[in-house]
């Protein structure tokens, strides 16, 4: 059996074998019925999951299952269109491996996004949310056991989303004139929606929006060194704040009325940091309350 510093090392060769002469410093992920946004990118070329070793595909409808380079804001970037998720029975080294293929590659930044419930109440479905921070109760890492090449092994988290590139998302809403709210994002393993009873104590415990991923490619890509940008969508309210029945299929329609207002954001954003030039406006760093 490999072990994971080999997967990556194997998994990396394929994949720089497709990208060719393409050498992107960004990296975007697309959660839950995302993969749409894909359309964005100019000129882009595909691999799907199962060419690359050790890349199953995603078992989970709204998940595409490929890779993706191409061009978005005039920057070249590299995208992942469907994840892999702890509650399909995949190790945490697995579900991050696409992460740390893309550090293996020189990606710099990496943008997470992924849908979610709302346990705030200022939360509509279809806003969205910048992740400020979050909670991990899945209680799990991929950065258990050795210490992979590269990678920091006690990586601080006192600032796990970038503040600068925060700064940019809610320059590039103030121009859009889209909505953004900002928040902290609860990690639960899932694949279960939670109880009234777990909302509550989410509530409690400072959570604005709770879902069932992001945060262990944000775990590998700080361990790296990267720079991370994280979004939710927000698809539904939490449980015991509606009294609509939760499903995947709302989730995922939900996702798809509001990715193309997340598309804008992120592509402003990469269009930014790719090309160096400021907005319009000035950008500070510091942190914003929830809006």
């Amino acid at each position: 059996m490999l072990s994971a510093a080999e997967e990556v090392d194997r998994a990396a060769r394929r994949v720089r074998e497709w990208l060719g002469e393409r050498r992107p410093r960004i990296a975007v992920v697309f959660g839950s019925g995302l993969g749409g946004l894909t359309a964005r990118l100019a000129a882009p070329i595909r691999l799907a999951y199962h060419e690359v070793p050790g890349l199953p595909s995603p078992g989970v409808a709204g998940h595409r299952g490929e890779l993706l380079a191409g061009s978005l804001g005039g920057t070249s970037v590299l995208c992942q269109s469907g994840r892999l998720h702890g509650y399909e029975g995949h190790p945490p080294a697995r579900v991050v491996l696409p992460v740390r293929v893309f550090a293996r590659l020189g990606v710099e930044v990496l943008v997470v996004t992924g849908a979610a419930g709302a346990i705030n109440r200022t939360l509509e479905p279809g806003s969205l949310l910048l992740l400020a921070d979050h909670l991990n109760l899945a209680f799990r890492s991929p950065l258990a056991g050795p210490a992979l090449p590269g990678e920091e092994r006690f990586p601080d988290l006192s600032q796990p989303y970038d503040p600068r590139l925060r700064a940019l998302a809610r320059a590039a809403a103030r121009e859009e004139r889209i909505p953004l709210a900002e928040g902290t994002y609860a990690w639960v393993l899932g694949p279960s929606y939670e109880t009234a009873a777990e909302i509550r104590m989410l509530d409690r415990l400072g959570a604005d929006a709770v879902g069932m991923s992001t945060v262990p490619e944000v775990l590998a890509a700080r361990a790296r060194g990267l720079r991370v940008l994280g979004f939710a969508l927000i698809t539904n309210r939490a449980t015991g704040l509606s009294s609509a029945r939760l499903s995947h299929e709302e989730v995922l329609q939900e996702a798809a009325r509001g990715g193309e207002r997340l598309g804008a954001l992120i592509e402003r954003v990469v269009e930014w940091v790719g090309t160096g030039r400021e907005p319009t406006e000035g950008v500070g760093d510091g942190p914003r309350s929830q809006s």
